[in-house]
């Protein structure tokens, strides 16, 4: 659009130049702000540089610095290199010196031991011809002594061959005492003792110093320890076996068979092992004896069975075997095998009297018959179960009665065999062979009905050629004897104490009146001593088996079982009678 002329044209130009001097005043305050700028940041920019002057110079100190001072701990450690370097070449010197001394000694002290090596290799040499020397003598002396012990072991042998004969021929009652071990009632006595005295309680006072001496310990307060020795035939320690026991037992089996009564019978306080003896382990459910364990069995089923043993050896027909068992209890005598009319079992009292041979006898007593150990042991036990039983605070099961257990051996021989000889009587046997083989099974017939000692008259009348020769087995299990403090019994049981102390006070009796010879022997004293009148008396070979304790609290009572056993080793019954049997002979 063009300029209108004149007066329009002069204010767009005058307009338009006023516009170009606005801008040009914005430029120009642009430039001056520009410029301000620009003086500020040269201003930075000096100080900026006047810093980084400073800054190098600073710099230029520092590794100045830095440099000089590693060049002063280069210095520093060379001369501690130095230095120690010296001190090293001085210790190396030293060290040199003292490993020569060290060596100069080494082989003085290296020369000097050898020499003693030499020395003591001389000596090693002469101790050994010396040890030769001394092994040779003893092994001469070991050959010397085993010699004097086979020979001692030998004359041991005659000296108790000849003891035995001299107890056959005065008829003396052979001892022997088992010592048994401590057992876990030992240490539960009941009573409220002091721990001291509890200690002394659990002292084994009883020893077996051999096996022909009993040691014991014997001590009181305040008073000094005396030892007391007991000698008997035979001592057994605690940790000899059953087997042991019995094997000094058994010959006393084959006397039997030879014609001679025999009773064994067990005697000491109550809980020292008696019955363990006599029978073994018991089952405490019903008293009987346990006869799994073979090794443990005790005498009465150990000699059973050796008895029949031995008769199977002679001929059959030619025997039987009966079997009794009674108990004296409160000094009544009671028959363990009588039966009731339905066949039960029960015991029933007996009397004991003296028939006018003036032996002892129980009229009406029952006699079962047995052909072998396994019946003899089933009636033993059938009859155990009715044995009187109490506990005391010395033992849980302690036997109230005195039980006997009677084996009845009946042979059966010729009249002619009298005085001829062995063989002449089996052969003389065998050709009455079927006339004896009755004997037996008549008494098995007549065995539930009556005793079996009227059983055989008749068939003895039916001969006269044969006879009946009877030998009995007695195996006696005694009811301890006991101190009424330490059982604690009262009341019934207090009652049976009484009468088993009295009892055995009447066997004493008896025996001292056999040792004194008296004209008088007390046998009706007590029940007991009554039944065992033979076997005390002299018809029988007897052996007591003591049985101790070996705890001290037990001390008084050990002490008067050995006292007993030493009163009865004394007893002298002249030699023992033999049953009519024919004397053996190897002539025909």
């Amino acid at each position: 659009m063009r300029p209108r002329r004149g007066l329009d044209a002069g204010s767009v130009w005058a307009q338009r130049v006023r516009q170009l001097e606005q801008r040009l005043r914005a430029k120009e305050e642009r430039i001056i702000v520009l410029e301000t700028e620009n003086a500020a940041l040269h201003l930075k920019l000096a100080e900026y540089q006047g810093l980084a002057g400073r800054s190098t110079s600073e710099v230029l100190q520092l590794y100045s610095a830095h440099g000089q001072k590693q060049k002063l701990q280069r210095s520093s450690v060379v001369t501690q290199l130095h230095g120690a370097l010296k001190r090293l070449k001085q210790d190396l010197k030293s060290l040199r010196s003292f490993v020569l001394e060290l060596s100069k000694d080494f082989q003085r002290q290296s020369n000097t031991h050898l020499y003693q090596v030499l020395t003591a290799v001389q000596g090693i040499q002469l101790e050994n011809e010396a040890v030769q020397m001394f092994q040779i003598k003893v092994f001469d002396l070991e050959q010397s002594l085993q010699e004097v012990t086979e020979r001692y072991e030998k004359e041991k042998q005659k000296r108790r061959a000849l003891h035995n004969s001299l107890v056959e021929l005065r008829g003396n009652i052979r001892v022997h005492c088992r010592i048994r071990p401590l057992l876990p009632f030992d240490t539960a006595s009941g009573h409220s003792i002091s721990e001291d005295r509890q200690r002394n309680f659990l002292e084994k006072v009883a020893y077996a110093a051999d096996d022909e001496t009993v040691l014991v310990k014997c001590s009181r307060p305040g008073h000094a320890s005396i030892n007391r020795t007991f000698q008997f035939e035979r001592v057994y320690s605690a940790l000899e076996s059953q087997d042991i026991v019995f094997a000094d037992v058994a010959p006393l089996l084959t006397s039997l068979l030879d014609g001679y009564n025999v009773c064994i019978m067990a005697y000491g306080q109550t809980g020292s092992g008696k019955t363990y003896t006599m029978l073994g382990p018991q089952l405490e459910e019903n008293f009987a004896f346990s006869i799994e364990d073979e090794s443990e069995l005790g005498i009465i089923p150990r000699a059973t069975q050796e008895v029949f043993r031995l008769l199977s050896e002679k001929p059959a027909g030619s025997y039987w075997v009966e079997v009794s068992v009674v108990e004296v209890y409160n000094n009544e005598i009671f028959d363990l095998l009588a039966k009731d009319n339905y066949g039960k079992v029960f015991g029933v009292k007996r009397e004991v009297v003296t028939t006018r041979e003036g032996k002892s006898d129980v009229p009406l007593l029952m006699h079962e018959t047995v052909e072998n150990a396994a019946e003899f042991l089933h009636l033993v036990n059938k009859g155990l179960q009715l044995r009187v039983r109490h506990p005391t605070l010395v033992h849980a099961h302690s036997s109230r009665s005195h039980l006997v257990v009677t084996l009845t051996i009946t042979t059966i021989i010729s009249g002619d065999n009298f005085g001829i000889s062995w063989e002449d009587e089996q052969t003389s046997h065998r050709l009455n062979k079927e006339v004896s083989c009755t004997f037996p099974q008549k008494m098995r017939d007549n065995k539930s009905t009556s005793s079996s000692r009227a059983s055989s008259p008749t068939q003895l009348e039916a001969t006269e050629k044969l006879k009946q020769v009877k030998t009995r087995l007695q195996l006696v299990d005694l009811a301890g004897s006991e101190c009424v403090g330490m059982s604690g019994v009262t009341g019934a049981a207090l009652r049976e104490t009484s009468y088993i102390n009295r009892s055995l006070s009447a066997l004493a009796d008896v025996l001292g009146a056999i040792a004194e010879q008296r004209s008088h022997v007390p046998y009706r004293n007590s029940k007991l001593t009554h039944l065992l009148q033979d076997s005390l008396g002299g018809d029988a070979k007897l052996l007591v088996m003591l049985c101790i304790s070996p705890d001290q609290k037990y001390l008084t009572e050990s002490m008067q079982t050995l006292g007993f056993g030493t009163r009865a080793r004394q007893v002298q019954r002249g030699q023992v009678k033999k049953r009519n049997f024919p004397v053996p002979s190897k002539a025909k």
